[in-house]
Protein backbone atom coordinates (compact mmCIF):
# COMPACT_ATOMS: atom_id res chain seq x y z
CA UNK A 1 0.00 0.00 0.00
CA UNK A 2 1.30 3.45 -1.07
CA UNK A 3 2.22 5.84 2.08
CA UNK A 4 -0.21 9.29 1.59
CA UNK A 5 1.79 12.21 3.43
CA UNK A 6 -1.87 14.20 2.92
CA UNK A 7 -4.06 11.74 4.48
CA UNK A 8 -1.52 11.05 7.38
CA UNK A 9 -1.55 14.89 7.90
CA UNK A 10 -5.48 14.85 7.96
CA UNK A 11 -5.37 12.11 10.46
CA UNK A 12 -3.47 14.15 12.81
CA UNK A 13 -5.49 17.79 12.14
CA UNK A 14 -8.94 16.19 12.88
CA UNK A 15 -7.82 14.79 16.22
CA UNK A 16 -6.12 18.60 16.79
CA UNK A 17 -9.17 20.54 15.96
CA UNK A 18 -11.55 18.83 18.33
CA UNK A 19 -8.77 18.75 20.88
CA UNK A 20 -8.43 22.66 21.08
CA UNK A 21 -12.65 22.94 20.61
CA UNK A 22 -12.32 20.92 23.69
CA UNK A 23 -9.70 22.74 25.27
CA UNK A 24 -12.20 25.89 24.53
CA UNK A 25 -15.47 24.65 26.43
CA UNK A 26 -13.18 23.29 29.26
CA UNK A 27 -11.85 27.05 29.47
CA UNK A 28 -15.17 28.77 29.15
CA UNK A 29 -16.46 26.66 31.82
CA UNK A 30 -13.80 27.41 33.87
CA UNK A 31 -14.54 30.81 33.59
CA UNK A 32 -17.81 30.92 34.64
CA UNK A 33 -16.87 28.93 37.69
CA UNK A 34 -14.75 32.13 38.49
CA UNK A 35 -16.97 34.65 38.18
CA UNK A 36 -19.61 32.63 40.24
CA UNK A 37 -16.99 31.91 43.03
CA UNK A 38 -15.80 35.79 42.91
CA UNK A 39 -19.70 37.41 43.15
CA UNK A 40 -20.31 34.73 46.15
CA UNK A 41 -17.07 35.99 48.12
CA UNK A 42 -18.33 39.62 47.46
CA UNK A 43 -21.18 38.37 48.82
CA UNK A 44 -19.61 36.91 51.98
CA UNK A 45 -17.30 39.69 52.50
CA UNK A 46 -20.09 42.43 52.44
CA UNK A 47 -22.25 40.54 54.70
CA UNK A 48 -19.39 40.15 57.43
CA UNK A 49 -19.58 43.73 58.47
CA UNK A 50 -18.10 42.66 61.80
CA UNK A 51 -14.56 42.08 61.29
CA UNK A 52 -12.30 44.58 63.07
CA UNK A 53 -9.47 44.43 60.46
CA UNK A 54 -12.31 45.97 57.81
CA UNK A 55 -13.44 49.30 57.37
CA UNK A 56 -17.61 49.35 57.59
CA UNK A 57 -19.61 50.79 55.16
CA UNK A 58 -23.17 51.59 56.04
CA UNK A 59 -25.15 53.64 53.37
CA UNK A 60 -28.89 54.25 53.33
CA UNK A 61 -28.17 54.64 49.25
CA UNK A 62 -26.05 52.25 47.16
CA UNK A 63 -25.40 55.05 44.73
CA UNK A 64 -21.66 56.47 44.58
CA UNK A 65 -19.99 58.29 41.18
CA UNK A 66 -18.31 56.71 38.93
CA UNK A 67 -16.02 59.70 37.69
CA UNK A 68 -12.05 59.18 38.86
CA UNK A 69 -11.72 62.99 39.77
CA UNK A 70 -12.23 63.34 43.40
CA UNK A 71 -11.32 66.75 45.25
CA UNK A 72 -10.88 66.48 48.77
CA UNK A 73 -10.25 69.47 51.11
CA UNK A 74 -8.09 68.73 54.81
CA UNK A 75 -8.49 71.48 56.97
CA UNK A 76 -6.15 70.70 59.99
CA UNK A 77 -6.78 72.84 63.43
CA UNK A 78 -4.34 74.19 64.91
CA UNK A 79 -2.98 77.77 66.81
CA UNK A 80 -1.39 80.34 65.06
CA UNK A 81 1.66 80.32 67.08
CA UNK A 82 2.27 76.67 65.87
CA UNK A 83 4.78 77.71 63.29
CA UNK A 84 7.04 74.89 63.59
CA UNK A 85 4.20 72.45 63.13
CA UNK A 86 2.63 74.01 60.53
CA UNK A 87 6.44 73.62 58.38
CA UNK A 88 6.59 70.17 59.52
CA UNK A 89 3.49 68.79 58.53
CA UNK A 90 3.62 71.03 55.03
CA UNK A 91 6.77 68.47 54.70
CA UNK A 92 4.69 65.48 55.07
CA UNK A 93 2.19 66.29 53.29
CA UNK A 94 4.21 68.02 50.34
CA UNK A 95 5.83 64.89 49.80
CA UNK A 96 2.78 62.33 49.30
CA UNK A 97 1.97 61.48 45.49
CA UNK A 98 -1.69 61.31 45.33
CA UNK A 99 -3.31 59.69 42.03
CA UNK A 100 -4.06 61.24 38.66
CA UNK A 101 -7.30 63.08 38.84
CA UNK A 102 -7.47 63.77 42.56
CA UNK A 103 -6.82 67.27 44.02
CA UNK A 104 -6.10 66.98 48.05
CA UNK A 105 -6.08 70.65 49.49
CA UNK A 106 -4.22 70.65 52.77
CA UNK A 107 -5.17 74.17 54.63
CA UNK A 108 -4.40 75.32 58.53
CA UNK A 109 -7.20 76.52 60.54
CA UNK A 110 -7.31 78.93 63.60
CA UNK A 111 -8.67 81.86 64.68
CA UNK A 112 -8.29 85.24 64.53
CA UNK A 113 -4.49 86.75 65.40
CA UNK A 114 -4.07 88.34 68.65
CA UNK A 115 -0.16 89.82 68.65
CA UNK A 116 2.05 91.81 66.40
CA UNK A 117 4.55 88.93 65.22
CA UNK A 118 1.62 86.75 64.39
CA UNK A 119 0.89 89.45 62.21
CA UNK A 120 3.85 89.50 60.62
CA UNK A 121 5.00 85.35 60.36
CA UNK A 122 1.71 84.69 59.43
CA UNK A 123 1.37 87.02 56.68
CA UNK A 124 4.94 85.64 55.41
CA UNK A 125 3.45 82.19 55.37
CA UNK A 126 0.81 83.09 53.51
CA UNK A 127 2.45 84.57 50.61
CA UNK A 128 4.93 81.93 50.57
CA UNK A 129 2.47 78.76 51.02
CA UNK A 130 -1.31 80.18 50.51
CA UNK A 131 -2.11 77.48 52.67
CA UNK A 132 -3.65 79.51 55.49
CA UNK A 133 -7.50 80.23 56.58
CA UNK A 134 -8.17 82.32 59.32
CA UNK A 135 -11.57 82.06 60.37
CA UNK A 136 -13.42 85.37 61.83
CA UNK A 137 -13.11 83.49 65.97
CA UNK A 138 -11.65 84.20 69.02
CA UNK A 139 -9.31 81.16 69.52
CA UNK A 140 -10.69 77.82 70.96
CA UNK A 141 -10.90 73.79 71.03
CA UNK A 142 -14.64 73.74 71.85
CA UNK A 143 -16.63 76.32 71.63
CA UNK A 144 -17.66 76.82 68.42
CA UNK A 145 -14.33 76.88 66.15
CA UNK A 146 -14.83 73.44 64.26
CA UNK A 147 -18.89 75.10 63.68
CA UNK A 148 -17.02 78.44 62.05
CA UNK A 149 -14.14 75.95 60.12
CA UNK A 150 -17.40 74.33 58.22
CA UNK A 151 -19.96 76.76 58.27
CA UNK A 152 -17.73 79.26 56.48
CA UNK A 153 -16.38 77.23 53.75
CA UNK A 154 -19.25 77.57 51.06
CA UNK A 155 -18.76 81.17 51.18
CA UNK A 156 -14.80 81.30 51.29
CA UNK A 157 -15.22 78.91 48.45
CA UNK A 158 -17.70 80.06 45.98
CA UNK A 159 -15.98 81.39 42.93
CA UNK A 160 -18.00 81.35 39.85
CA UNK A 161 -15.52 79.96 37.49
CA UNK A 162 -14.44 76.98 40.07
CA UNK A 163 -15.64 73.73 39.85
CA UNK A 164 -19.21 72.90 41.64
CA UNK A 165 -19.11 71.50 44.62
CA UNK A 166 -15.97 73.40 44.82
CA UNK A 167 -14.99 70.36 46.65
CA UNK A 168 -16.61 66.60 47.42
CA UNK A 169 -15.54 66.07 50.71
CA UNK A 170 -14.03 68.18 53.58
CA UNK A 171 -12.26 67.29 56.45
CA UNK A 172 -11.31 67.94 59.68
CA UNK A 173 -8.38 66.46 61.61
CA UNK A 174 -6.24 67.40 64.42
CA UNK A 175 -2.51 68.92 63.86
CA UNK A 176 -0.98 65.30 65.62
CA UNK A 177 -2.38 63.24 63.22
CA UNK A 178 -0.70 61.32 60.36
CA UNK A 179 -2.68 60.86 57.23
CA UNK A 180 -1.78 58.83 54.55
CA UNK A 181 -3.52 60.38 51.54
CA UNK A 182 -3.39 58.24 49.26
CA UNK A 183 -5.04 55.00 51.38
CA UNK A 184 -7.60 58.34 52.11
CA UNK A 185 -8.35 58.84 48.64
CA UNK A 186 -8.83 54.63 48.00
CA UNK A 187 -11.38 54.53 50.66
CA UNK A 188 -13.36 57.18 49.47
CA UNK A 189 -14.20 56.53 45.94
CA UNK A 190 -16.44 53.49 46.34
CA UNK A 191 -18.42 55.89 48.75
CA UNK A 192 -21.22 58.31 48.37
CA UNK A 193 -20.85 62.24 47.86
CA UNK A 194 -23.41 63.05 49.43
CA UNK A 195 -24.70 62.81 53.04
CA UNK A 196 -21.68 60.78 53.85
CA UNK A 197 -20.37 60.90 57.41
CA UNK A 198 -17.00 59.65 57.48
CA UNK A 199 -14.23 58.68 60.54
CA UNK A 200 -13.13 56.74 63.62
CA UNK A 201 -16.51 55.73 65.87
CA UNK A 202 -16.50 56.28 69.21
CA UNK A 203 -16.37 54.46 71.12
CA UNK A 204 -13.49 52.92 70.66
CA UNK A 205 -14.83 49.49 70.70
CA UNK A 206 -17.85 49.99 68.30
CA UNK A 207 -18.00 49.25 64.74
CA UNK A 208 -21.29 50.31 64.24
CA UNK A 209 -21.18 53.88 62.68
CA UNK A 210 -24.38 55.48 63.63
CA UNK A 211 -24.26 54.38 67.37
CA UNK A 212 -22.45 57.57 67.91
CA UNK A 213 -19.89 60.10 66.24
CA UNK A 214 -16.58 60.43 64.74
CA UNK A 215 -13.70 60.66 66.77
CA UNK A 216 -11.91 64.51 66.25
CA UNK A 217 -8.71 63.05 65.27
CA UNK A 218 -10.24 63.40 61.95
CA UNK A 219 -13.30 63.24 60.71
CA UNK A 220 -14.83 63.89 56.92
CA UNK A 221 -18.29 65.21 55.56
CA UNK A 222 -19.82 65.55 51.69
CA UNK A 223 -19.84 69.44 50.58
CA UNK A 224 -23.67 69.27 50.86
CA UNK A 225 -23.30 68.96 54.67
CA UNK A 226 -20.70 71.86 54.73
CA UNK A 227 -23.81 73.68 53.22
CA UNK A 228 -26.42 72.30 55.44
CA UNK A 229 -24.62 73.28 58.76
CA UNK A 230 -23.65 76.38 57.12
CA UNK A 231 -27.82 77.38 56.79
CA UNK A 232 -29.32 75.21 59.55
CA UNK A 233 -30.18 76.57 63.11
CA UNK A 234 -29.43 73.28 64.94
CA UNK A 235 -25.47 73.99 65.16
CA UNK A 236 -25.94 77.53 65.99
CA UNK A 237 -28.29 76.27 69.47
CA UNK A 238 -25.51 73.67 70.58
CA UNK A 239 -21.76 74.84 70.31
CA UNK A 240 -20.18 74.39 73.22
CA UNK A 241 -19.00 71.09 74.34
CA UNK A 242 -16.45 68.50 73.05
CA UNK A 243 -16.35 69.72 69.17
CA UNK A 244 -16.25 66.20 67.73
CA UNK A 245 -19.28 64.73 69.91
CA UNK A 246 -20.94 68.08 69.59
CA UNK A 247 -20.38 67.27 65.26
CA UNK A 248 -21.89 64.27 65.81
CA UNK A 249 -25.09 65.44 67.87
CA UNK A 250 -25.86 68.13 64.99
CA UNK A 251 -25.71 65.23 62.37
CA UNK A 252 -27.83 63.18 64.50
CA UNK A 253 -30.55 66.03 65.38
CA UNK A 254 -30.59 67.40 61.76
CA UNK A 255 -30.76 63.64 60.52
CA UNK A 256 -27.85 63.99 58.45
CA UNK A 257 -25.27 61.54 57.62
CA UNK A 258 -27.24 58.93 56.49
CA UNK A 259 -23.87 57.09 54.19
CA UNK A 260 -22.14 56.67 56.88
CA UNK A 261 -18.14 54.95 56.79
CA UNK A 262 -16.37 53.78 59.76
CA UNK A 263 -12.37 53.68 59.20
CA UNK A 264 -11.46 51.36 61.98
CA UNK A 265 -9.13 50.09 61.88
CA UNK A 266 -7.42 51.90 58.96
CA UNK A 267 -7.48 54.88 61.69
CA UNK A 268 -6.82 54.45 65.19
CA UNK A 269 -4.60 56.04 67.90
CA UNK A 270 -0.58 55.71 68.02
CA UNK A 271 -0.18 52.09 70.04
CA UNK A 272 1.68 53.69 72.60
CA UNK A 273 0.45 53.77 75.48
CA UNK A 274 -2.15 51.30 75.01
CA UNK A 275 -5.64 51.48 74.96
CA UNK A 276 -9.27 50.39 73.78
CA UNK A 277 -8.57 53.08 70.74
CA UNK A 278 -5.08 52.02 69.89
CA UNK A 279 -3.69 49.58 67.10
CA UNK A 280 -0.71 48.75 65.83
CA UNK A 281 1.17 50.04 63.02
CA UNK A 282 0.43 48.40 60.03
CA UNK A 283 -0.31 48.85 56.21
CA UNK A 284 -3.28 49.18 56.36
CA UNK A 285 -3.71 52.71 57.64
CA UNK A 286 -5.28 56.49 56.54
CA UNK A 287 -4.45 57.87 59.57
CA UNK A 288 -2.77 57.67 62.89
CA UNK A 289 -3.83 60.15 65.57
CA UNK A 290 -2.11 61.34 69.01
CA UNK A 291 1.60 61.92 67.27
CA UNK A 292 2.40 63.81 70.73
CA UNK A 293 5.75 64.30 70.22
CA UNK A 294 8.41 63.84 67.93
CA UNK A 295 9.62 60.33 68.58
CA UNK A 296 6.06 58.75 67.81
CA UNK A 297 6.39 61.15 64.59
CA UNK A 298 9.88 59.67 63.60
CA UNK A 299 8.60 56.01 64.57
CA UNK A 300 5.08 56.34 62.48
CA UNK A 301 7.01 57.93 59.36
CA UNK A 302 10.12 55.07 59.62
CA UNK A 303 7.42 52.56 59.37
CA UNK A 304 5.76 53.84 55.96
CA UNK A 305 9.27 54.34 54.56
CA UNK A 306 7.82 57.84 53.91
CA UNK A 307 12.09 58.68 52.62
CA UNK A 308 11.85 55.63 50.09
CA UNK A 309 12.08 57.98 46.86
CA UNK A 310 14.84 60.03 47.91
CA UNK A 311 16.88 60.60 45.18
CA UNK A 312 21.20 59.62 45.25
CA UNK A 313 22.98 62.64 45.00
CA UNK A 314 26.37 64.04 45.24
CA UNK A 315 25.55 66.69 47.11
CA UNK A 316 24.50 64.70 50.33
CA UNK A 317 25.11 60.98 52.13
CA UNK A 318 22.24 59.65 54.27
CA UNK A 319 23.04 56.06 55.61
Amino acid sequence: MKYSPRSEGRKFIIPSFFFIVALCVLAFINEVRFDSLLSFGRCALSGNSSSLETPLLSSSSSSSSGDDEIRILIGILTLPDQYQRRHFLRMIYGTQDVPDGVKIDVKFVFCNLTKEDQKVLVALEIMRYDDIIILNCNENMNKGKTYTYFSSLPDLFNETDAPNPPYHYVMKADDDTYIRQESLVASLRPLPREDLYYGYVIPCPSMDPFVHYMSGMGYLVSWDIAVWLKDSEIPKKHLEGPEDKVFGDWIREGRRGKNRFNAKWSMYNFPEPPTRCTHELWPDTIAVHLLKNQEKWIRTLNYFNVTSNLKPSKLYHIP
